[in-house]
């Protein structure tokens, strides 16, 4: 954390909000709630919201009070770990307390705090989203690790390039747990056979591939799927074809991504390419009978056709300024002439050119805007 980060500065003046962490797994979220506890000097309880009961819950906000007494007026630190796990009761237990300072709740999340906590409660905390780290922030973590003797692997007597420990740590999408756990079994793997070196071959024959931090249900599932669509609509089908793999490897539904295809086809490229939603459609269908692994080159196809076709938004804002209207009480009759049990309708095909003067709206409206690419320019 920066010298001069709001978070840090809070630490180091004593005066820490109640607040909720939230980031991925293994950025240290739990750590920098020890040393807040620490810093400040404060008593730290703490609780997992995964197991806890509300009669838990109760006795830890007892203890906060008693702490506060005898601690004359310093308020300790209600840790909650995976906080999104509590319900609306339970998360409602803490509301009177947090408001009048009887103790300092700090919870810590991987899921988006703002759907997943109380509106409430959550107003009356601040939110501090922590981000994972970049690989060379690992090199002397890894290192120390490596080399101590009396809490890390030094005994084992491993040594280790740095190369080998920055392809461990990249390998971790910014996992610090997933590293050390990496790092153990890979060293512990080389002092088993008699080694004393660590090899990128040897972490790959231990460990594997790199992790990919992937959730179907979270928000790594929406941010990636809204990268790989915004990168097709701004026509960069490198990113595109990038955030598609992440979708692949993380074990994406096949349909949710086809779907996600074709309403892009629809939005994005729409009558620019009206071939667009065809591939879409097309791909749709092929990939869900194939499946993965071959499914994934169709996915290709179609997401790099999508990311270079030129591209118009008419379609999509014709129908929404429609339906806007409507909403807001533009509601015609139909003209007599285009009723079923109506008469004086014109048949356009009895017409030179298929086209016959007509009304075919009471109040005209112009909701279509032809765009200015491909063969929508043509119209």
């Amino acid at each position: 954390m920066k010298k001069g980060a709001p978070l840090r500065s809070l630490i180091e003046s004593g005066r820490v909000p109640s607040c909720v962490l939230y980031g991925p797994p293994g950025v240290g979220k739990t750590t920098l709630v020890r040393l807040i506890a620490k810093h400040t000097g404060r008593s730290l309880l703490e609780i997992n919201a995964v197991t806890a009961k509300v009669a838990e819950l109760r006795d830890l906000v007892e203890e906060a009070k008693r702490l506060k007494v005898m601690g004359g007026g310093v308020s300790a630190l209600a840790f909650v770990d995976e906080l999104y796990h509590f319900n609306s009761s339970q998360q409602n237990v803490l509301l009177p307390f947090v408001e009048k300072g009887e103790l300092i709740l700090i919870g810590t999340t991987t899921e988006n705090p703002r759907y997943e906590i109380n509106k409430t409660l959550l107003s009356r905390m601040v939110v501090f989203d922590l981000k994972p780290l970049r690989p060379q922030d690992f090199l002397p973590l890894l290192r120390r690790a490596l080399t101590d003797r009396g809490r890390g692997l030094g005994a084992l007597e491993v040594q280790a390039s740095n190369e080998v420990l920055a392809n461990i740590a990249l390998s971790t999408g910014g996992d610090v747990r997933q590293a050390l756990m990496r790092l153990e079994a890979s060293v512990s793997f080389v002092a088993a056979t008699g080694g004393s070196l660590l090899t990128n071959e040897a972490v790959e024959r231990t460990v594997g591939g790199a992790s990919v931090r992937f959730d179907r249900q979270g928000d790594d599932h929406y941010s990636i799927i809204s990268a790989m669509i915004k990168s097709i609509r701004g026509s960069d089908p490198d990113a595109a074809i990038y955030w598609l793999a992440r979708l692949l490897a993380g074990g994406e539904d096949i349909r949710f991504i086809c779907r996600r295809i074709l309403i892009s086809a629809a939005e994005d490229i729409g009558l620019a390419d009206p071939n667009a939603i065809q591939v879409a459609a097309a791909a749709a269908y092929a990939a869900d009978m194939t499946g993965l692994p071959e499914a994934r080159i169709i996915l290709s196809e179609a997401v790099i056709y999508l990311a270079v076709a030129p591209k118009s938004n008419s379609a999509y804002l014709a129908v929404d300024k429609a339906i806007a209207e409507i909403e807001r009480g533009e509601l015609q009759p139909v003209p007599y002439h285009l009723r079923p049990d109506g008469s004086g309708y014109l048949y356009p095909h009895d017409y030179p050119r298929h086209w016959a003067p007509q009304k075919y709206m009471e109040r005209p409206r112009r909701y279509y805007y032809p765009g200015e690419l491909g063969q929508e320019s043509k119209k």
